[in-house]
């Protein structure tokens, strides 16, 4: 193990020795290459750089008590990177390739792992980029995908905690019929702005609308939202939100307790009606939802300043499966490490 603080470590980026890529040239990809350069060549004229032909993924690998290091579902993540693929036109990377590679640059990087104790995983960070020099607006020829990996600590430095947020209308993330179901850089590069007048105010983090009517619930940030009722999990269901692997995962485990889940879209006057509420994501799993603020309405919907009681044993089955102390019924996880 390298000599790291695990407990103390923020949501960043640490160098670690080795990432793996593969070249994707004259129609096939090539073979997997392990480097230990953090830094990659590119033409000035590459299209990722201009025309925005990049994707990435997020997921992470566990050291888990039973001594095993085990990765969460990275078939889904290969799904969602290969629809991102159809949807801004790169070539799609095959699942057994992704997988492997995702193994290969976990087991390369092992000591940076963090303990089980510590709370800490190993972030793992797919991107596919294209390369191809080109001024023209086509889609490049040659591709690099890559994957990287770095400790990292709680998203929110208070962990399973409650944290405040608020509905802005003046900025969307993404359109309806946009980029939105995809994971491209320029969905996240469309949040900074409303993010930092969130924080600006005080809040951990901003609240899309619909970006049609501005009506609906649609996006916590970059993580999908959900709320409980009646025992009902209730997410919204739109053609501009990221299909959340965490979400889609909380879902079924929101079956497997006997409660009735529903995704479909949500009024924002329906908010008064939920007892708990939570954005959720890979980063943080759950981040449970204190109170959303309404500044233009001067509304504020409450939902406790403790996390739910439902919110916190969905987190605590998920995050049990993914460390291996909860029986994994779904075959989710898979190990990498012995």
């Amino acid at each position: 193990m390298k000599d790291l603080d695990w407990s103390n470590l923020s949501f960043g980026y640490i160098p670690t020795d080795y990432n793996v890529r593969c070249y994707y040239r004259n129609g096939k990809w090539g073979e997997i290459e392990v480097c230990s350069d953090e830094y990659i060549k590119l033409h000035m004229a590459s299209t990722c750089l201009h025309y925005g032909q990049e994707a990435f993924e997020g997921l992470k690998a566990y050291r888990c008590p039973d001594g095993k290091v085990r990765v969460f579902r990275m078939d889904e993540n290969a799904a969602r990177l290969q629809s991102t693929c159809r949807g801004i036109l790169m070539p799609e990377v095959p699942t057994e390739l992704f997988e492997e590679m995702v193994k290969k640059v976990v087991r390369l990087n092992q000591e940076f792992i963090p303990t089980y104790e510590s709370g800490a995983t190993l972030y793992v960070r797919p991107l596919l980029i294209g390369t191809s020099a080109q001024v023209g607006v086509h889609p490049s020829t040659e591709y690099l995908f890559t994957i990287f990996v770095t400790p990292v600590g709680p998203y929110f430095k208070g962990g399973f905690s409650t944290n405040p947020y608020v509905i802005i209308r003046d900025y969307d993330r993404s359109a309806p019929l946009g980029t939105g179901i995809y994971k491209v850089g320029g969905n996240y590069a469309a949040s900074l702005k409303a993010n930092a007048i969130a924080h600006e105010k005080g809040y951990a983090c901003e609240f899309y609308l619909d970006a049609k009517e501005k009506k609906y619930m649609d996006e916590c940030g970059a993580a999908n939202f959900f709320g409980i009722k009646n025992n009902t999990y209730v997410t919204p269901k739109s053609t501009s939100i990221l299909p959340s692997i965490t979400n889609k995962s909380l879902m079924q485990l929101a079956e497997d307790l006997g409660m009735k889940v529903e995704r479909r879209q949500i009024p924002e006057d329906e908010l008064e009606t939920f007892e708990e509420a939570g954005a959720c994501g890979t980063a943080a799993v759950i981040s449970p939802i204190s109170f959303i603020d309404d500044l233009d309405n001067g509304k504020r919907y409450d939902f406790g300043a403790e996390p739910g009681k439902i919110s916190k044993k969905l987190y605590d089955t998920l995050r049990g499966i993914q460390y291996g102390t909860v029986e994994d019924k779904h075959d989710w996880t898979t190990v990498v490490i012995d």
